[in-house]
């Protein structure tokens, strides 16, 4: 299914987007997670949602999974490929089967969920942020807890594991980023981060050190000792609400960073220098990006409702990758079982 820019095209709901490794590492994807918002302000129900894959380079969209209005994210467990997790408006869905069947696991406490992760030592233990705080689950997402302990502000935005040690973790609140080391239970605050609302975060595969992290109204901000101290870069962004963040799997040196208004800017040397990309985008506004852990230094960004495009050479130039009128929420790489 490949989505054309036309304005009979009224979708509301979610798309995730499933773009596959290469051979040698093929159950590795990219997922799309977007609400299709453009052209629909007379239209307040959903005419579509739901998860699409794309498993090739070549191949078409193919949609799976449920028709729920308002999904935000997307995760699978490392471990186990066929169980699958959606982020959406009235909770998390999973499927244990890779998609055939899909079921609701969490009750009326847990809704308007932004993002949903997985241990990945140990399946058992998953996460949600929201608008309400943290959710956790430690029994594979049967059943669901309030995890807010030590929290001042409870939204949350953004949340991840510590590949490297499971039992700590990282989440982007309103009031700054707090760290948990007993997966959840209980979180304090990370002093030298900015005391704001903290959109979108990443970490370096190359070099756990490096963190990066997106804010409302106070640009981008990097931690170098791993996470445990940041500080404010990009001084042409400082002001700015930054969406997406990502760095470069295969160049610790390349980091970009993208938000309302400010367009795709981009730093070849680890967050030192930053420079706005060159190449036209049919918006200035950038929800979400991601680079693309297939294919070296190819970056992914999601404009407001103007479309997906990736670039291989850093901005200079832009290809379309469909996905016309749509408001990205969630861009990233997941394992992925076989269709």
């Amino acid at each position: 299914m490949i989505f054309e820019k036309r304005s009979t095209l009224f979708i509301t709901g979610v798309l995730f987007a499933i773009l596959c490794f290469s051979k040698a590492d093929s159950d590795k994807a990219l997922f799309v997670a977007f609400a299709m918002t453009k052209e629909q302000e007379s239209s307040p129900l959903p005419t579509d949602s739901g998860v699409f894959l794309r498993r090739s380079v070549d191949a078409d969209w193919q949609r799976i999974g449920p028709v729920i209005q308002q999904m935000a994210s997307f995760a699978t467990d490392p471990n186990n490929l066929n169980t699958l997790f959606i982020a959406c408006g009235n909770g998390i869905v999973r499927s244990t089967d890779g998609g055939a069947t899909w079921h609701m696991t969490t009750g009326w406490r847990e809704s308007d969920v932004n993002k949903v992760v997985v241990d990945p030592e140990n399946g058992r233990n998953v996460y949600a942020s929201s608008v309400w705080g943290i959710s956790a689950s430690y029994d594979g997402g049967e059943t669901w807890q309030t995890a807010n302990r030590g929290l001042k502000k409870r939204f949350s935005r953004s949340i991840m594991v510590d590949s490297q040690n499971p039992k700590r973790l990282l989440v982007g609140t309103e009031d700054g980023i707090y760290e948990s080391r007993d997966r959840a239970r209980t979180w304090r605050p990370v002093r030298s981060s900015p005391k704001i609302v903290v959109l979108r975060i990443d970490r370096s595969q190359a070099d756990l050190d490096l963190w990066i992290a997106g804010t409302e109204g106070q640009g981008v901000y990097l931690s170098r000792n791993d996470g445990r101290r940041w500080e404010p870069v990009a001084p042409d962004l400082k002001e700015a609400n930054i969406y997406g963040v990502s760095i470069d799997p295969f160049n610790t040196d390349h980091l970009a960073a993208g938000g309302w208004g400010v367009g795709v800017w981009i730093s070849s040397d680890a967050g030192k220098t930053w420079r706005r990309t060159e190449g036209r985008l049919p918006s200035p506004n950038v929800m979400a990006m991601t680079f693309d852990a297939n294919v070296p230094g190819r970056l992914w960004v999601s404009t407001f409702e103007e479309g997906t495009y990736y670039t291989d050479d850093s901005g200079k130039s832009w290809q379309d990758g469909d996905l016309y009128g749509a408001y990205v929420w969630d861009l990233g790489f997941v394992k992925i079982g076989e269709k």
